[in-house]
C-alpha cells in the first residue's frame, strides 16, 4: 500500500506522521487527557503537513479577498502561493504542495489536526477521490471572528488520512434494545457496575483508587475479570504511521 505524494513545487511543506502531542492536553495536571486512548489514536491516525514558516494573518471581517492580510515572520520564497485569501468571507486557503494518489477505492480525508483547538479560526474538512484525481487539492480554514491568528513554523495546517469511503454507503444504522443481545447486555452491566464503584471510591478519596487514578480496561484492551471473556487480539493502543521516503 502506497500513498504517492508528488511535489508540485520546488520546496513543498514537510509531511510527518501524525503527532500525539496537543498543547491543551499538556496543560492538564499529570497530562490527564493522554489517558483517553480514542484521543491519542485520532491524533496519530494520519499524517501532518506542517507550516514551513511562521506567520500571522488578520481578517477585518469583510467579504473580499483583500480583507485578509498575511505577514510571514521573515521573507520566505513562495509564501504568497503557500497561503492566501482565495474564497473570500474569511476563508484562508493553504496549498499542500503535493498531488496525492491513493490505491483504487481509497480517498483522502483532509482536515485540521484532530483534537487541536485554535482560537479564532476553524479548519474545514474535505474528502477527495485521490485514486483518480490528476490535480492537487487545497486545505481551507475559516475565521470565526475578525482578528489575528498565528500559525507557527512546524505547526500542522493539514492532516490527511486515507479512507475507503465508498463501502461506507453500505452501512445501515440499526437501533436495537440492548436486551436483544444478552451477552452484550451482561458485559455492559458489569462494566457499568465497575465504573460506578470506581467513581464512588474516587469521590471518597480511597487511597488505592486515587493511586490508580483511572480504569484501564479500554486502554489495555481488557475486560473486567467478571466478564470472563478473551481479550481482543486486534486491540491497538499506540499508532505510528510511516515517514515518507523517496521513490523512483
Amino acid at each position: 500500500m502506497e500513498l504517492e505524494c508528488y511535489p508540485t513545487e520546488n520546496r513543498p511543506p514537510e509531511i510527518v506522521p501524525g503527532r500525539p502531542q496537543r498543547a491543551w492536553m499538556d496543560r492538564f495536571a499529570e497530562r490527564h487527557p493522554y489517558r483517553c486512548l480514542p484521543l491519542t489514536m485520532a491524533n496519530t491516525t494520519g499524517w501532518d503537513i506542517i507550516c514551513p514558516v511562521g506567520f500571522s494573518m488578520t481578517w477585518d471581517g469583510g467579504a473580499h479577498q483583500d480583507c485578509i492580510k498575511f505577514q510571514p515572520d521573515h521573507p520566505y520564497p513562495g509564501f504568497t502561493d503557500f497561503v492566501k485569501s482565495h474564497f473570500t468571507r474569511g476563508v484562508v486557503t493553504f496549498h499542500t504542495g503535493y498531488l496525492f494518489r491513493t490505491p483504487p477505492g481509497w480517498s483522502l480525508m483532509a482536515m485540521g489536526p484532530p483534537n487541536h483547538v485554535k482560537d479564532g479560526i476553524q479548519p474545514l474538512a474535505g474528502v477527495i477521490e485521490t485514486d483518480w484525481l490528476p490535480f492537487p487539492f487545497t486545505m481551507n480554514w475559516m475565521f470565526t471572528r475578525p482578528g489575528t491568528v498565528r500559525f507557527e513554523k512546524g505547526e500542522t495546517f493539514c492532516f490527511i488520512m486515507p479512507i475507503q469511503d465508498k463501502p461506507m454507503e453500505a452501512f445501515q444504522p440499526v437501533i436495537r434494545s440492548m436486551n436483544s443481545n444478552p451477552d452484550l447486555r451482561r458485559q455492559y452491566d458489569v462494566w457499568a457496575e465497575k465504573r460506578s464503584e470506581f467513581n464512588a471510591l474516587i469521590f471518597k478519596r480511597d487511597p488505592e483508587a486515587t493511586k490508580e487514578a483511572w480504569q484501564r480496561f479500554y486502554f489495555k484492551g481488557e475486560y473486567p475479570e467478571e466478564i470472563k471473556a478473551e481479550a481482543p487480539s486486534h486491540h491497538v493502543n499506540k499508532r505510528r504511521m510511516k515517514s515518507p521516503k523517496l521513490g523512483v
